[in-house]
């Protein structure tokens, strides 16, 4: 009888820790998505407001990684791009692919250097998510037929400015989850 009273509470102990896990998830996803949207509520010229949002969604990112876990982080990696499409942030949705993929680069990099000084876990997650967002958009943009106006416009964004955001955002991630 104690074996079964053990098992069932260690079982509501797991059901508990998935719960948190779902809600703190879901949690700081819709806080991610809000920052995501408040370029349609804060009148800043674009070019100021991809700093402001991108370091945002950098921060939830990591500490997405840190305080719930690897696969809390890859869903809200995947999420934002495509709400980006729907908001029209991204004008293709074959760019949802690339912006996920450079999300998940940053986390796991952040992830795998994860006994290193925090300042090197962010760099070593910026550098490879902007490397890898850079290659991404210029191998994509073989294949698509865009204007070069926009090309230009999305090689700019995806080159020099995801440095900048990464770094920000962790250091704001890591200002957080030292408090958290």
């Amino acid at each position: 009888m104690d074996a079964i009273i053990i098992a069932v509470a260690g079982g509501n102990d797991v059901i508990m820790s998935d719960n948190r896990t779902i809600t703190r998830t879901a949690l700081l996803l819709a806080l991610t998505l809000i920052f995501q949207s408040l370029r349609f509520f804060i009148p800043l010229p674009p070019f100021l407001s991809t700093f402001l949002i991108g370091s945002l969604v950098n921060a939830s990112l990591l500490i997405a990684t840190e305080k719930i876990g690897l696969w809390s982080a890859l869903v809200i990696a995947v999420v934002t791009p495509v709400v980006a499409y729907f908001q029209q942030l991204l004008p293709l949705p074959v760019f949802i692919i690339p912006v996920a993929l450079g999300n998940t680069a940053y986390v796991c990099l952040f992830l795998f250097a994860g006994r290193q000084r925090p300042a090197l876990r962010v760099a070593l997650a910026t550098l490879g998510k902007s490397g890898l967002l850079y290659v991404l958009f210029a191998w994509l943009l073989t294949f698509i037929a865009i204007s070069p106006k926009l090309a230009a416009g999305i090689m700019l964004a995806m080159s020099w400015p995801q440095l900048v955001t990464g770094a920000i955002g962790g250091f704001i991630a890591f200002l957080i989850t030292k408090r958290i």
